[in-house]
């Protein structure tokens, strides 16, 4: 692509601004919220419309936009790939690639789990085999990569590396689960060097979140075993608390979610969920059981004091149950079987799912009642894969094929 063209592109990212972009896991504020402008979430029969779609290789990356870009993260053979399409027609504008090992021991998917995230001129991923690369939101041109597996002596746990990234004052940080106390690491923006390292942990598939708790920045990480606050400017451990689960072959997926001083996080697997009100430098446990919100992978999504978010695993035992719990006590309010487990993003009072088996589903972020369900089939099946939502449109994928939703009134 031209030059001009691509200096265009990225201004034009810079103009749409970042209030309606999505440029990481779960939004710009990692919290599942789409905060954009009014949907149209009244579909006819056949569902909303569809834009466009664009074939894409295995793995269970989320795309992420920034302006008139979005990213996907995928594997094709022997290569993982690094792709920038135009938001408006899925047109390929560069595409960055690097050759794949990760072999996946349980024969599951071996693409890339973890989300890229979009900071500036700069796309930061984290491969399935631990790599860390960053390259220019405009270009592709690769501007650092760093082999983490090996540097930080990190296994690669039961399903590879899968925790996104998530960048704050200057760093990257990232769950390696590397030894000897480099869990949880921090590397520079610009060189990719190490800043910090921290904590002594294996590493989950959860991604951390970043907020300003009782007066100060705290990085929550929900590592394998262990909720943990770590300073991202030094990487002090500012307060800790154990959440395992019961057996060895498990997985701790859902990110922390963070309402004021108030801190959740939850597992399946016999952890169950907990709630801590945080300070500076300790937290208290308000309330935890294994009854209330225990999530297998999807992270749920708070709305005026409650957490709308899926119950139970999807590989064994019941049906996992939609539910509303309420924030301070964990009570439940409802449960619902009717939805298949999924990817929940909140806009207004409506809740938006992308279903496990590709369905499209809208219920009432309310704690009486989900309201009228209304599924529509948009994608194939075995989506473990976060929707982005930005500007109206959504952009959701399967194994085979990203595609553009328009939600725009």
């Amino acid at each position: 692509m031209h030059r001009t063209g691509l200096l265009f592109v990225f201004l034009s990212s810079i103009v749409l601004g970042s209030a309606v972009d999505w440029p990481q896991l779960l939004g710009p504020d990692r919290n599942g919220t789409y905060s954009g402008k009014d949907l149209n979430l009244d579909w006819p029969n056949n569902g909303p419309k569809r834009l466009w779609s664009n074939p894409v290789g295995k793995g269970w990356s989320s795309p992420v936009v920034s302006g008139e870009q979005v990213i996907i993260f995928h594997r094709d053979g022997g290569e993982e790939i690094i792709q920038c399409l135009k938001t408006t027609d899925g047109r390929e504008i560069w595409k960055a690639s690097y050759p794949a090992e990760y072999v996946d021991g349980y024969g599951f998917e071996d693409g890339p789990r973890a989300t890229p995230a979009i900071h500036g001129n700069k796309v930061y991923s984290h491969g399935a085999n631990g790599d860390v690369r960053c390259n220019e939101l405009s270009t592709g041109r690769l501007l650092w990569n760093l082999a983490a597996k090996k540097k930080f002596n990190a296994p690669n746990g039961f399903f590879g590396f899968g925790s996104s990234p998530i960048v704050t004052d200057g760093k990257v940080l990232l769950n390696i689960g590397g030894t000897p106390d480099a869990s949880i690491i921090a590397l520079n923006t610009a060189t990719g060097k190490l800043v910090w390292k921290a904590f002594s942990d294996e590493a989950s598939y959860s991604s951390p979140s970043v907020a300003r708790i009782a007066g100060t920045k705290q990085a929550i990480f929900f590592t394998r075993m262990n909720v943990v606050s770590v300073s991202p400017s030094d990487g002090k451990i500012l307060w800790k608390d154990r959440l395992a689960p019961n057996i060895h072959t498990s997985v701790a997926a859902a990110a922390p979610l963070i309402a004021g001083n108030r801190v959740f996080a939850t597992a399946s697997y016999g952890a169950g969920a907990v709630l801590f009100e945080a300070g500076k430098s300790s937290a208290k446990k308000i309330w935890s059981n294994d009854d209330s919100l225990s999530s297998q992978y999807t992270t749920g999504v708070i709305k005026d004091g409650h957490i709308y978010g899926f119950h139970g695993r999807v590989d064994t035992g019941p049906r996992p149950q939609l539910r509303c719990i309420e924030l301070d006590t964990g009570k439940v309010k409802w449960s619902n079987s009717r939805v298949d487990c999924g990817a929940i993003i909140l806009a207004r009072n409506k809740l938006i799912v992308l279903t496990q088996s590709g369905q499209l589903v809208t219920l009432d972020a309310k704690p009486e009642s989900p309201g009228r369900i209304h599924p529509i089939q948009i994608l194939g099946d075995k989506i473990r894969s976060h929707p982005a939502l930005a500007n109206g449109l959504l952009f959701a994928r399967d194994t085979r094929q990203l595609i553009c939703i328009d939600l725009r009134k």
